[in-house]
Formats: structure tokens, sequence, C-alpha cells
């Protein structure tokens, strides 16, 4: 027999204690993979907005809980607009509302209709809406389809009952599943009369887009520029918890886990002592009774991790189906997320699993043999 054969039977021989292990490697990396996956779906979800305006960056208040709960008055809009190295901007007012349970967080977007092209925005059908119609709108082509909306239709939003006059496109989809008004009408409802949520930013032609936003953080200290998803946690604080959430779980599930698994190992180890005595009696080294021992442990970390993640995609698809959470919440199944599984079974076996091995590879044959 091989020296792997044997680690695979040892492991099967012991079917209920091996099956525990693999379950509770597969709870810990399960809660990981989930926490992991869930915090890298909202972070895109909320970052999909910084790509509905075709801008170099973005500009946010900085430190709100949420993205939306930003504010940027008249006064720093302009202070922005004078910035050099800024061609242009487009400011802003963005807002959700409930339809349906199908559209918990319906996108409301108030916005010049002088700004609609720069905004990336393109008619499909009708026309834009005028800058200080009251009850005149546009709807993304996707929300259109998908609520049976035309040009022509009356729908309620934004508080009021409104006019359906164009269907636009962004070419993104988290744009094209909302509704534009004119912003005023916006400003207005939400009673925030000359503020915008955010500041979409152009910069002038050769002019380096990292120094002007360094500029704009230096003038504007209340305010933050964001041009990748990965910055996005500096305007909103909620990404940072999730992601330090995920985080603060990979490390309690090691140290949890290595626990467990470790405490189930030393009564593996008082089982086979005579066992590990006949090995050391029959000359074999120290390092190949530890590498025994942490051959079955890895083992059973592998096949945890798959077990884990496989539960981790149950736990998500439920949680995306709870009312609450539909239309809000979408998994990505990422490598980082697979890693971050892997690296945890791992990580809490090798931790078990590593002071029973040198136990076992340290003790005395024949004291180990005369064990009852």
């Amino acid at each position: 027999m091989t020296f792997f054969g044997l680690i695979v039977r040892n492991v099967m021989a012991k079917r209920a204690r091996s099956v525990g292990l693999a379950l509770a490697v597969a709870l810990a990396v399960m809660t990981v993979v989930a926490l992991t996956v869930v915090g890298d779906g909202l972070q895109s979800s909320a970052a999909a907005i910084l790509k509905v305006g075709k801008a170099d960056f973005t500009v946010a208040q900085k430190g709100v809980s949420d993205i939306l709960f930003s504010s940027i008055d008249e006064t720093q809009v302009k202070r922005i607009r004078r910035t050099d190295g800024v061609a242009g901007t487009v400011g802003v007012l963005i807002e959700t509302e409930k339809i349906d349970a199908a559209n918990p967080l319906f996108l409301e977007i108030g916005i010049p209709p002088g700004d609609l092209a720069a905004f990336g925005v393109t008619v499909v059908a009708g026309r834009p809406f005028t800058a200080d119609a009251a009850h005149e709108m546009m709807i993304g082509w996707r929300a259109a389809q998908n609520l049976g909306i035309h040009v022509g239709s009356r729908f309620h939003a934004n508080g009021t009952w409104n006019s359906v006059v164009g269907i636009y496109s962004t070419g993104v989809s988290f744009g094209d599943l909302g509704a534009m008004f004119p912003l005023p009408a916006v400003q207005a409802y939400n009673r925030v009369p000359g503020s915008v949520t955010l500041v979409f930013v152009k910069t002038a032609k050769g002019v380096s887009i990292s120094s002007v936003e360094k500029r704009l953080n230096y003038d504007n200290p209340e305010l933050t520029t964001i041009r990748t998803a990965a910055q996005f946690g500096r305007a909103d604080r909620n990404l940072v918890f999730i992601r330090a959430a995920a985080l603060g779980s990979t490390i309690l599930a090691i140290i949890v886990g290595a626990v467990v698994v470790g405490n189930t190992m030393l009564l593996s180890l008082f089982e086979r002592t005579r066992e590990f005595g006949l090995l050391r009696a029959v000359g074999w080294a120290r390092t190949r009774v530890v590498t025994l021992v942490l051959g079955e442990g890895l083992i059973l970390a592998v096949v945890g991790a798959a077990l884990g993640v496989g539960f981790s995609y149950g736990v998500t698809s439920l949680l995306e189906a709870l009312p609450q959470l539909r239309g809000i919440l979408h998994s990505e199944y990422t490598l980082t997320a697979f890693w971050r599984g892997l690296y945890t079974g791992l990580g809490m076996t090798v931790l078990g699993t590593l002071y029973p091995a040198l136990r076992a590879a340290f003790l005395a044959p024949l004291q180990a043999l005369s064990h009852e």
C-alpha cells in the first residue's frame, strides 16, 4: 500500500469522525464564502451607479453611511466646476423608491435635460423631459420591458403620477433599470433644493486624472473622489463594515475551527496510541508520522471546503429569494471567495492537527505499545 493510500484508508476507517470534521470545516467555509460573496455582490451593485455617468471619476460626500445619503450643495458644485483640469461636470440627485416586490429599490435620477448626452444617455424612443416639467419622466429600456411601460404610459414614482415621454439607454444595466426626472422635480419632492447626490467629472484632454483628483480632494476636504469600486468605501461606510465583517469572520472561523479540529484529532490520538507506537517501533521517522496525521486532516479540509462552497451557494440563493432582499442582493462568486474558503479550511485544519501530529510523533514506542 502506498503512503497516500494509507492516509485515505485511515480517513475512511473512522467515517463518523471524518464526516464530523468535514462538516465542521464545511460550516466554517460556508460562513466565510457566503459573507465574501454577499459583500462582493453588494459592493458591485452599489458601485454600478458610478458607471452610469460616462465620466473620468465621481465626487461624493465623504464618510456617509450610504452613498445615496451623499449631499453636495450648489456652492460645492461650482467649486468643483472651477477646478483646474475639469472640462465638465454633471450633478445628479439619486433616490430610490419601492415600486413593487420585484423592484424594492427602484432607481430615480434627477438630472437637467441638457446634461443627458454628457451623462451618456441615449433616448431610444420618444423625447427627453423638459427642464421645468413637474410630471414628465423617462424610463430605462430594461425597466420599461420589465414593467410593460411604453411612451405615453402613466407611471407613479417620485411621489406623483408622471407621463412617460421617453425611453432611454445608458449602456449600463443598473441605470437602464431605473428612471430619470427633471432635477428640480426630484429636489422639490425630497425637499433638498439646490443639492445633488453625486457629481460626475470629465477632465480636460491631456490632463492627468490623478492630479485633478488630488486637487479636488485637497480643496474640498468634506468631499471625496471615486474612480474604482475599491475606492467606494471612501464615501460609503457600509461597504467598509461588510469587508471588515468578512475578514473578521475568516479569522474567527480559522480560530474556532482549529479548536474543534484539534479537540477531535486529540481524541483520535488517544484511540490510536498503540498504532502510532507500532509505526515508530518499525522505524517510521517522526516527520513521516507528522505527515500522516496532517495528510489525513488536509484531505478532510479539501472535502469540507468543497462542501462549504456548495452550502454557501444554497444559503446565498435563499437570501436572494427573501422578499426583503429580492432585487437588492446579487451574489457574485469570484476567485477571491473560493480562495478565501480554501485557505480557511486548510488553515483551521493545519492549526488544529499540528499539535496532535507532533504529540503522536514524539510518543515513546514502548510506552505507546503498552497503552490500553
